[in-house]
């Protein structure tokens, strides 16, 4: 058996106030379990994305999240659940005022690939990106793969 506490596992960088990795200081074997908080305009994700090897799976505790996926906006309230089958595009964010807090479960914990889409001010709409460590190492970049341009950055 191992147990931790979620505050004595680091914050991850990303779109999120709060992510931490709970599957990594459990040591897991076929899970992922990511613990977060969200504030008003933070998602889950660094971009409308889809995990073509995983189902993912995720829990509100606190607030609302709202899953943009192909068919439609999907609100996830308190005590709710939702999941995405291996494949299936997504991006949950917290669009309202309040602090919404959720668990992220997928399986298998390695999702192998992501692909993911944002919108690049230079293409003037949505294109695949990818994410990267910044060069000062203080946050994450993501960056259009057409014209290299930077989409977002996370700390």
């Amino acid at each position: 058996m191992d147990h931790i506490d979620r505050e004595d596992v680091e914050r991850r960088m990303g779109p999120a106030a709060d992510e931490r990795a709970l599957a990594a200081a459990l040591d897991t074997d076929e899970l992922a379990l990511n613990y977060y908080e969200l504030d008003p305009g933070d998602s889950f994700g660094f971009g409308y994305h889809r995990h073509p090897d995983q189902e993912e799976v995720f829990y509100v505790v606190e607030g609302t999240a709202t899953f943009e996926t192909e068919d439609g906006e999907v609100a996830v309230s308190a005590g709710e659940a939702v999941r995405f089958a291996p494949g299936e595009w997504q991006l949950g964010r917290n669009a309202g005022d309040g602090r919404c807090v959720a668990l992220a479960m997928g399986a298998p914990k390695d999702a192998r690939r992501t692909e993911m889409i944002r919108e690049c001010p230079d293409c003037e709409g949505r294109t695949e990106g990818t994410v990267e460590m910044a060069d000062d190492r203080e946050a994450l970049v993501t960056r259009c793969t057409d014209c290299g341009a930077e989409t977002g950055r996370f700390t």
